[in-house]
């Protein structure tokens, strides 16, 4: 009896640990050529570049040797707002959501005097020179126009500690960043099966990449794009329950398991 108890902890055991293989990230997998420390990685060459869409928001700010000359050009107090932080999450504090402009359902931006100009579907830089075009009809002097996304915002879905719509307020982003800014992902997350659900110009596709593996610092999904949405499964084990109490549930299994061995023992005389 004790035998066939041990054998069936030791199986239960088996099953239910994670193998260090599944959750370590950057791993020199057997299919594909070592990638050695120190050694240099090139970023893959993508023929991408990201494209304005209705909702986003994009920060537009004026410059001239006369400041006087582009007050009109601007919201009040917009040039001096606060709580600008150089990257960071979302969860409500986006300050670039009050002092942005908001590009509508029908791709327009509102600006103060210059009205409203359709920048989607345009590259930022193709929307800056529209931009532009527009405020030198008022002027003879030059107008500098500053025009971006106003930070890369991305969403979190299934195995992550932290999900929900996140703001890095950083030009450009890693997939390591969104993960370091979501909490990571927990344990019992499919590190080989993260989705990303990437908005093109007039459409919709679906990656796969693998955590997992050393050479998606070569690949075009190792950095993220503004609207992503990341998901990553969760793996089979989580019938026995999620990251926060599985050890604990192991645990317990493994009293309750000794003690039975135990009550057997003196049961038996043995």
């Amino acid at each position: 009896m004790k035998k066939i108890l041990f054998f069936a902890c030791l199986a239960v055991f088996a099953t239910s640990c994670i193998s260090n293989k599944r959750i370590t990230y950057l791993q020199n997998l057997p299919e594909n050529t070592p990638i050695e420390l120190n050694e240099f990685i090139p970023f893959a060459e993508v023929d991408y570049e990201y494209i304005l869409q209705p909702f986003d928001i994009v920060e537009i700010d004026f410059a001239t040797s006369d400041p006087e000359l582009i007050e009109a050009f601007s919201f009040q107090g917009s040039l001096n707002s606060g709580g600008m932080g150089g990257g960071g999450g979302g969860g409500g504090s986006d300050p670039l959501y009050f002092r942005g402009y908001s590009i509508d359902q029908q791709g327009y931006v509102e600006v103060p005097k210059l009205g409203k100009i359709k920048i989607a579907g345009l590259t930022e830089e193709a929307a800056k020179e529209k931009v532009q075009t527009e405020i030198n009809k008022f002027f003879k002097e030059e107008i500098y126009v500053k025009l971006g996304i106003a930070g890369i915002r991305y969403t979190t879905l299934g195995e992550f500690n932290a999900v929900g719509v996140k703001v890095i307020y950083k030009n450009r982003a890693t997939i390591f960043d969104a993960l370091a800014n979501s909490g990571e992902t927990t344990l019992l997350g499919k590190k080989n099966k993260l989705f990303i659900i990437r908005q093109y110009d007039g459409g919709t596709k679906i990656h796969q990449i693998n955590l997992n593996d050393r050479a998606i610092l070569a690949s075009p999904f190792y950095f993220i794009q503004p609207n992503d949405i990341l998901y990553m499964e969760p793996m089979n084990i989580r019938q026995f329950g999620n990251a926060d109490n599985l050890t604990a549930s192991l645990a317990l299994f493994a009293g309750l398991l000794a003690s039975t061995l135990l009550v057997i023992n003196l049961v038996t005389g043995n």
